[in-house]
């Protein structure tokens, strides 16, 4: 990251001892604070380019404001923080039992909602967004658009969940996924529930728009995991 301090400075003991008046003194301070800026807005780009790559295989560098390729970096939840919610599908306990809630509404009003994918391990994440790069001779940046380097997958925390429409198999994974019941009805209520859509249409974060990906913020620790993502989003 380019957050890295500029050298340290010091004063000249003989300019310590000589006596200044107060508007002298802050004068000279506005002065400093000018050069500092200017500083920093010409080693910000050098800096960025020096960093160390964040990961194996890609050539891209963070950004200033932290992402890469336009995702933020995730922790990985550990065992302790997961609960299966089904057959090879894990997510976080709190999160599992906001969507257990929702999808118990869902239903009530014939609403066919299905959980396509939640947790994810970085490893996995690793997996799945080199080997499909591959196999689609995708660019890094092209492959981003759509799937998160490993280390940057909201998925990667446990809070994050792929929806799918029973009724409409054919939309899984796709935009056109927006056009079906189960879109409609998270619409309208999903936030009831803390689940948020986490990339919409145009979104600033520059993802590929996801209408079946949702992420729940319905906890202090889950709001402190995507604060920047919110800040963002505002």
């Amino acid at each position: 990251m380019d957050d890295i301090p500029l050298a340290t400075r010091t004063v000249s003991p003989t300019l310590q001892r000589k006596r200044r008046t107060p508007v002298a003194l802050a004068s000279a301070g506005g002065a400093l604070v000018v050069v500092a800026s200017a500083l920093y807005a010409l080693r910000a780009p050098i800096l960025e380019r020096l960093a160390p790559v964040p990961v194996a295989g890609l050539s891209a560098r963070l950004s200033s404001d932290g992402r890469l390729l336009g995702h933020f970096p995730y922790p990985e939840a550990n065992d302790a923080e997961l609960i299966s919610i089904g057959p090879g599908v894990a997510l976080n306990t709190q999160a599992a039992d906001a969507l257990r809630q929702m999808r118990r509404a869902a239903d009530a009003e014939g609403v066919d909602l299905r959980v396509l994918s939640a947790f994810r391990s970085i490893a996995l994440q690793k997996q799945i967004f080199f080997d499909v790069k591959s196999e689609r001779n995708q660019s890094a940046r092209e492959r981003a658009r759509v799937s998160a380097p490993p280390g940057f997958s909201e998925h990667s925390t446990g809070y994050a969940v792929d929806f799918g429409d029973g009724r409409r198999p054919e939309t899984h994974l796709s935009q056109s996924f927006d056009s079906t019941e189960s879109y409609a009805w998270l619409k309208r209520n999903a936030n009831r529930f803390h689940f948020v859509l986490s990339f919409p249409e145009e979104n600033r974060q520059g993802v590929s728009y996801e209408p079946w990906h949702w992420r729940f913020e319905g906890s202090a620790d889950a709001l402190k995991t995507f604060d920047a993502a919110g800040r963002f989003s505002d």
